[in-house]
């Protein structure tokens, strides 16, 4: 009986730990393909479960943050899913890496006349954006997805640091330290004159070794006419030592 009653608590235990982690891995959230760093260009996944048992999701709305706007949104293609970008005027017009725009992209959408993302199933929807804020560690995109029976879910809670995460957390990127070629630009004109002098060096040595080549091609057809010229010598001279002695 004791064994039971430990095997049962155990099994409520785990299901208490299945049913409290669920949502944390349920809702729309946005994961970069390799890193996602300050100043640089990404390429991003928005990632759609479908919670639901009897309805497929058949929308997904993700809105841009304003307070930093991103110049360059580009969607990839995803098959069944028509994808619409909209783009709006900014309040105040702001410089990004020396110049200054007035309209950014405000939110992506995706529809579907299919079946859309299913019960029991996830989708990924990707999009290229830049360039990244080089002011802020994070970018939260608050999304609206939309379900087959009309209803609308909305991920657009902004988790805050030591607090527990709300019910319906907004999806968040992380961005990562700049990385050195984007503020390296003195870097990059070095390893621009160390390339020219790598390349001067290599041309001189060619030079040289050319002038080389062609030194010791000279020498030796010096020592081959020498040659001829001193065997002619010494011919003539048997030559005209004999006709001596006949005479």
């Amino acid at each position: 009986m004791k064994a039971s009653r430990i095997a049962a608590t155990g099994v409520l235990a785990a299901s208490a730990v299945l049913v409290l982690s669920a949502p944390a891995f349920a809702h729309v959230s946005v994961t970069p393909e390799g890193t996602a760093a300050k100043g640089g260009y990404a390429t991003v996944n928005f990632k759609v479960p479908n919670e639901r048992d009897n309805a497929s999701t058949t929308k997904l709305e993700v809105n841009f943050p304003t307070e930093h706007p991103l110049a360059s949104v580009m969607p990839a293609p995803v098959d069944g899913w028509k994808i619409q970008v909209t783009k709006s005027k900014l309040a105040k017009p702001v410089e990004l890496h020396g110049e200054k725009i007035d309209e950014a992209v405000s939110k992506v959408t995706w529809t579907t006349d299919g079946k859309g993302i299913e019960p029991g199933y996830f989708q990924k929807f990707p999009l290229s954006i830049g360039a990244l804020p080089e002011n802020t560690d994070e970018l939260v995109f608050k999304a609206l997805q939309t379900y087959s029976n009309k209803e609308v879910v909305r991920w657009i809670e902004v988790p805050q640091e030591g607090q527990e995460e709300p019910e319906s957390p907004a999806p968040v990127l992380a961005l990562s330290a700049a990385e050195d070629g984007h503020h390296g630009s003195a870097a990059s004109d070095t390893d621009s004159d160390d390339a020219d002098d790598a390349e001067a060096a290599a041309e001189s040595t060619g030079q040289a070794a050319a002038s080389s080549d062609t030194s010791d091609t000279t020498a030796r057809v010096l020592g081959i006419v020498g040659i001829v010229v001193g065997v002619g010598g010494v011919a003539y001279g048997v030559l005209a030592s004999r006709r001596r002695s006949d005479a």
